[in-house]
């Protein structure tokens, strides 16, 4: 009997047995991804939120009109697609949980400097760093979703992480008010946005494992700008970039004007529009949970097409129906859609260029922006020379406009055939 080949024969086992632990070990480490990710999304509204809720308030502390205190969120969604530009190019050479976590700092100082600005000047400076946030975290949630979440189950945890942002909402309104009717709008930003913003970096910090993330060495040698070359130079990323900039035009018309339509055609009132509201944010939160089992049959790009063909058609018909129930009735399927259409397009974005996912969600955030932007002025300019129905034809034919470039234009490389 040999004792070397013995020794040799139990070492081989122990480093055997020691491998076969490691993976369980880290998949255990790894279930806090998603709600991770869910969690950052989630951190991403307080401010818009708050700031939704209390201008009034806020206004009336430094004596400004609401019209100009508003310029704080137009200020802040500025910076957040000037910065998701620059985090595009940042991302092919920095982690993209340093990134988030970066980020997530960024609402945490930006509560901070909220609660207790001396001045309106502070105020737009300190709320514009959320901006930063926001053009940080939602395309790195994005990014590290497809990074740290397998194909197979990709498509519903990208539903769940957009879902986080609509629960906000529903989870945020009541405690905002709560706060703000026991102190005022300064204690929303310290006992809401703050502690929210804290956890989820906690969260982040413990529940993503790094791993598994290429970025620096491998790509050390790549050019700032070799993320922005890669993708423009690719069809199929290019037409996803232009439907969720031309989509989001369309979900502009709800999320600007739906509340002012029901309110100016059917003269319901405030209470009730606070309703429609919440059943608004619930419609968007199941439509993105339910997207995942309808990618997974239908394939992300049919699935892109559909419901943003069908997000187009019903933004037209219940912005020109002069019956409150019905219109209603189609508004939530309108959110239901939109909610399906943002996780299906957001899924389908993720899969072209793996290599560069961090600089697409960046450039696809920076779209969205833009079409948010495109949506909300030229709904304000036909709502200024026509009416509600007119508006609703105008936004609708982007979705419908959108569908057709999906259609045409891009691929899902995740399956070798087109529909």
């Amino acid at each position: 009997m040999n004792p070397y080949g013995t020794v040799l024969n139990v070492s081989m086992r122990v480093n055997e047995a020691m491998e076969k632990k490691k993976p369980i070990k880290m998949q255990n480490s790894s279930r806090l991804v998603l709600p991770a990710l869910v969690l950052a999304r989630f951190a991403t509204q307080p401010s818009g939120l708050i700031t939704g809720l209390l201008l009034i308030e806020i206004g009336n502390t430094f004596g400004t009109q609401v019209g100009v205190t508003g310029q704080i969120r137009a200020i802040s969604s500025t910076i957040a697609l000037i910065f998701a530009l620059l985090i595009g190019m940042l991302s092919v050479r920095f982690k993209n949980k340093s990134l988030l976590m970066i980020g997530l700092l960024c609402y945490v100082v930006s509560a901070l400097g909220c609660s207790v600005a001396p001045n309106f000047n502070m105020m737009i400076l300190t709320f514009s760093v959320s901006g930063i946030g926001m053009a940080t975290v939602r395309p790195m949630a994005s990014a590290l979703a497809g990074e740290h979440i397998p194909l197979e189950r990709r498509a519903k945890a990208v539903g769940w992480i957009l879902a986080g942002g609509s629960i906000s909402y529903l989870v945020g309104a009541p405690v905002i008010s709560y706060i703000a009717g026991i102190g005022d709008w300064r204690m929303t930003f310290l006992g809401f946005m703050f502690p929210v913003s804290l956890l989820t970096m906690v969260v982040a910090y413990v529940g993503i494992p790094s791993r598994h993330e290429k970025r620096g060495v491998e790509t050390g040698d790549w050019e700032l700008l070799e993320g922005f070359k890669r993708v423009f130079s690719n069809l199929s990323a290019v037409a996803c970039l232009l439907g969720a900039s031309l989509g989001m035009a369309t979900w502009t018309a709800t999320l600007t004007y739906s509340v002012s339509f029901f309110r100016q055609r059917f003269l319901i009132s405030t209470g009730w529009a606070s309703l429609i509201i919440s059943g608004l944010a619930l419609c968007f939160t199941l439509g993105s949970l339910s997207s995942g089992y309808l990618i997974n049959f239908f394939g992300r790009k049919r699935f892109t097409v559909i419901s943003t063909f069908l997000l187009g058609v019903f933004t037209i018909v219940y912005l020109n129906l002069g019956v409150l129930w019905m219109s209603l009735v189609l508004a939530f399927i309108s959110c239901i859609l939109a909610g399906m259409r943002y996780s299906a397009s957001d899924n389908l974005t993720l899969e072209q260029l793996p290599e560069f996912r961090g600089t697409l969600m960046s450039i696809s955030s920076a779209a969205s922006s833009l079409g948010s932007t495109l949506g909300a002025g030229i709904g304000g300019l036909v709502l200024t020379l026509g009416d509600y129905g007119s508006l609703g034809i105008s936004l609708g034919s982007f979705g419908m406009i959108a569908a057709v470039v999906y259609l045409l234009l891009a691929i899902d490389p995740t399956v070798e055939h087109k529909i």
